[in-house]
């Protein structure tokens, strides 16, 4: 476990709990250069605490996976030096600062042949794994992230912090090359940009909306899209899918509405913490030498999108004379 910052912490919480759960994983150590820091998340979660990767390795050699939870520009070098040591990694997104870094460690996994999953945590999500049987011809997405600020992850923008889980959702299901990206942000509270709304659309002609926030004062997790003959609508946080279909004569599967053409059913939905269930695949995907659910080349793509779509923001801003505004705040 590299990294034990807040997110990090949790990933150290999980591998103990699915340890003490009966799964076959033990929990060796972590990771951080803040030695004090790593000393009291090690004596939390019963293992050891170290200041480098390389410190680690000199005593434990038998450590065969590890997430990579530092801060986004660290990604890099960290998960690089894991690899090349030949341990499995999931990196935590964005899976790392640059493209052209993202595109080295999708090389490098596959040279060394090492399992590597990039920790887009929202694709294990009971909710979005409930929907994605429904799913036929997406049209139209209404998208929205919104968060209390906090004083974390401030060293990035809402698109990279926040948005790109959304991104990612988004790419998966259209499964089309993005056409267009139109989108605008403000900084508020930081030197970067902590609210912003996207437009995307795609080849198929699928457009999406997305609004994303670090400065609300609700937090709200919802994703909505538009197909023939549905709506669905999928709740991130209440871990909650409604399904409304439109039939002539009662084919519409569900329980019937106000309209009588109009037919709402709730999809079965197994509640887990996405965390765990994310943990769980790549321990899988490491001992299997199976495919990851979320490989580094998904990480890529998201990453690469929401760069456009920060350098849109970029754009937009200088048009209407905001450039300045980021440098007061910052």
């Amino acid at each position: 476990m590299v990294g034990v910052g807040v997110f990090g912490r949790n990933h150290a919480r999980v591998y103990k709990e699915l340890e003490q759960q009966g799964e076959p994983v033990r929990l060796v150590g972590v990771i951080d250069p803040d030695l004090e820091r790593a000393d009291a998340v090690a004596r939390e979660f019963g293992c050891r605490g170290f200041g480098s990767v390389e410190q680690m390795l000199t005593t434990h050699s038998e450590v065969r996976a590890a997430s990579v939870a530092a801060p986004t520009l660290h990604h890099f070098e960290v998960a690089r030096a894991l690899m090349n040591a030949g341990i499995d990694v999931l990196i935590e997104k964005p899976l790392a600062a640059t493209v052209d870094e993202a595109r080295e460690l999708v090389k490098l996994a596959a040279t060394q042949k090492r399992i590597a999953q990039v920790g887009h945590l929202e694709r294990f999500n009971p909710a979005v794994r409930a929907t994605i049987p429904l799913l036929t011809q997406p049209m139209f997405f209404e998208v929205h992230r919104l968060s209390v600020f906090t004083p974390r992850s401030l060293d990035v923008d809402v698109v990279l912090d926040l948005m790109i889980h959304d991104l990612d959702i988004v790419l998966s299901f259209v499964n089309s090359p993005v056409k267009e990206v139109r989108a605008v942000g403000l900084p508020i509270l930081s030197g970067k940009v902590d609210i912003a709304n996207v437009r995307l659309e795609f080849e198929s002609g699928c457009v999406a909306n997305f609004t994303a926030s670090r400065v609300s004062t609700e937090r709200v997790r919802k994703l909505r899209f538009f197909q023939p003959h549905q709506y669905i609508s999928v709740d991130y946080g209440r871990q909650e899918v409604l399904v409304f279909s439109v039939g002539a004569d009662g084919a519409a599967p569900g329980a019937p509405t106000v309209n009588p053409q109009i037919k709402v059913a709730r999809p079965p939905v197994t509640s887990e913490e996405p965390l765990h269930a994310e943990l769980k695949s790549f321990l899988h995907a490491a001992r299997e030498r199976s495919a990851p659910v979320v490989p580094l080349e998904d990480g890529r793509l998201a990453l690469a999108l929401a760069l456009e779509i920060v350098g849109e923001i970029r754009e937009h801003g200088k048009k209407v004379g905001l450039a300045g505004l980021a440098k007061a705040k910052a």
